[in-house]
């Protein structure tokens, strides 16, 4: 329908005829005696009309299957028509209305065919057939599909394990006997819902890192660069075996598998509910009131918009932080393992939504038993296939407008520590140019058997008091200015001189496994603890050691933490520093730690407190 009338003023004729054509189609589209405004502003106060002229309530299955596979039932032709792409704009300040495109009702034309497959029309007919089919004779609150995606939604919620998911649906079979042919277990409720979609690929993968098992290699029997069999080794055990040399592997048994979660349906999945959909335009229509709290109140976040500016058009266009980091899944039995998991944040919703776990997409677990260091690249490809499938664009349907449209991401910021931020760049952090920001003008040198880097204040003013104070720092004065941090041109010209080949069939060395660590996040954790425990507490083997004190006078600083000489003791003693406890201190420091609630990896930190 034509609403350009409404602007008009009231005298004129436009707007007569116009407000007489409203009434007309009011009257025959009217529920509960209630219908939709026109209007931009009002547009959302009133649902409009469903498919079978009624409201839609909390477990109508029928919609929610048409949202998820595209299918969409032709209206009346005396309905409102969603708005052409042409009547789609942007006013004067480049600001997107989303009112625009606010009508739901979106036809099936020659414009956006149906993407379906045949596999998914099938798919659809079968949920469909069971969310029609009632719970029992004469239940109109749930379907057979409905219960079951309830009884899901609590077993997620609350943490059931699958053999209590079991004894339940047993307890329920055995006490309403009249439900009609109800799943007898988790196993075959999977096998209904799982038609849903939002399901994960299993990649095998060398088990030495080396490559994947995906894509040109899908076929492979054996690594292409260390030659390691792709199958677990199964001497003594009779079954499919491929002989290779004096070793026998089962084919079917992969040594090693990682879990792929497919990014673009669920970022579809945003999009199909009219709820989610209008979360992720308020990056778009924020106030910007130059208050940081939000990826988009950034300067990189305005500097992509600035280049990009057809990904900024549309708001619908998907930010996403990456997250990744190392954790051990057995850690209460103390065994030596490392899973990696990869975690995706959707920074289009707002910063009360896209920071909580609910809205988190976990893309990728990377099995262990150790980590897999800079070779997390191997891991990352399909990742990164997609990625790029979607900065080029692909078919959605957005419930917030009822259109389909081409929706696009960009990967905006990584979130990680410092030992994760080695292996997702590919720069080393460790030895002596492990700044990132000052790469090769780092400015360091071993101090007391450790590496330091006394170069920060470069960063401060030119006039700070702090560049003139040598005794509180190294010795020296500093008159050096920042280094210009590098382009992403410049990261790329580098990175083009490194020829690096994956993976290694090298065995963890007898140091790593003597110190029961599992990656390089175990070896900075035990740094922390040094830190903590060792040197605050005046401990054995701390940091502040006797070879420290020697590197300060050696350095001729700080000559009260020299050692000093004692009439009554024939070894030299270290004075105490500013932060050495007394014994009444460390008692009540320790109260403290074992009084505080901690989250539960703080909680595993310091769980062996004891006064």
């Amino acid at each position: 329908m034509d609403t350009s009338w409404i602007d008009l003023p009231k005298g004129k004729s436009a707007y007569y005829e116009g407000c007489m054509k409203f009434l007309e189609i009011a009257k025959e589209t009217l529920i509960d005696g209630k219908t939709k405004c026109p209007c931009n502003k009002w547009s959302k106060t009133l649902k409009p009309p469903s498919d079978h002229g009624k409201e839609v309530d909390r477990d109508d299955m029928d919609g929610l299957l048409r949202a998820a596979f595209g299918v969409h039932i032709p209206q009346s032709t005396n309905e409102f028509q969603a708005p052409s792409s042409n009547e789609t704009n942007f006013d004067e300040e480049g600001s997107y209305d989303m009112h625009e495109e606010s009508d739901f009702h979106c036809e099936v034309d020659d414009e956006m065919p149906s993407s379906n497959t045949n596999e998914e029309m099938e798919k659809y007919k079968r949920l469909m057939e069971a969310s029609n089919e009632g719970l029992y004779e004469g239940c109109t609150t749930f379907s057979k599909l409905s219960f079951l995606l309830h009884l899901f939604h609590l077993k997620c919620m609350f943490h059931w394990s699958a053999e209590s998911f079991n004894k339940l649906i047993e307890l329920l079979n055995d006490a309403f006997p009249h439900i009609q042919e109800f799943p007898s277990s988790y196993y075959e409720g999977m096998k209904i819902i799982k038609d849903l979609g939002l399901g994960y690929e299993k990649i095998h993968a060398c088990p030495n890192d080396c490559m994947l098992y995906w894509g040109e290699f899908a076929d492979e029997i054996e690594c292409h660069i260390c030659h390691t069999s792709r199958w677990k080794t199964m001497k003594g055990k009779k079954g499919d075996k491929i002989e290779k040399g004096n070793e026998s592997v089962k084919k079917g048994e992969p040594a090693k598998v990682m879990r792929y979660f497919p990014l673009i349906p669920r970022l579809k999945r945003l999009y199909m509910s009219s709820k989610t959909a209008e979360d992720m335009r308020w990056h778009f229509n924020r106030e910007d009131d130059k208050i940081l709290r939000h990826p988009a109140d950034g300067v990189a976040w305005k500097k992509f918009d600035e280049k990009y500016n057809e990904f900024f058009a549309d708001p619908r266009s998907v930010r996403l932080g990456l997250a990744s980091d190392g954790f051990n899944p057995y850690r209460l039995m103390n065994t030596n393992y490392s899973t990696w998991p990869v975690v995706l944040i959707p920074y289009n919703l707002p910063p009360w939504f896209c920071m909580k776990s609910s809205s988190f997409i976990l893309s990728l677990i990377i099995p262990g038993k150790y980590g897999p260091g800079i070779d997390i690249d191997v891991y990352l490809q399909p990742l990164i296939h997609d990625l790029k499938l979607l900065w080029k664009g692909v078919n959605a349907f957005d419930a917030y407008s009822g259109k389909s449209f081409n929706m696009r991401a960009a990967l905006h910021s990584t979130i990680n520590d410092f030992p994760a931020y080695a292996m997702l760049s590919g720069r080393s952090t460790k030895g002596y140019k492990a700044c990132p920001s000052c790469a090769d003008s780092t400015n360091s040198y071993r101090f007391g058997g450790k590496i330091v880097f006394p170069g920060h204040r470069k960063w401060l003013p030119i006039d700070h008091p702090y560049r003139s104070e040598a005794q509180l720092f190294d010795g020296k004065e500093e008159y050096g200015l920042a280094p210009i941090p590098l382009s992403g041109t410049d990261v790329l010209k580098q990175q083009e001189k490194v020829k690096y080949v994956y993976g290694t069939s090298k065995k963890a060395s007898n140091k790593r496994k003597n110190r029961g660590t599992t990656d390089i996040d175990d070896d900075y954790q035990a740094d922390a603890d040094d830190v903590i425990w060792r040197t605050l507490l005046d401990m054995d083997k701390s940091i502040d050691d006797p070879e420290a004190r020697k590197a300060l006078e050696k350095k001729n600083i700080k000559p009260h933490l020299w050692l000093q000489s004692h009439p009554n003791q024939a070894k030299k003693y270290m004075p105490p520093a500013a932060y050495t406890m007394s014994n009444e201190e460390k008692e009540r420091f320790l109260r403290v730690l074992k009084d505080i609630k901690f989250l539960m990896d703080m909680g595993l930190i310091y769980r062996d407190v004891s006064i």
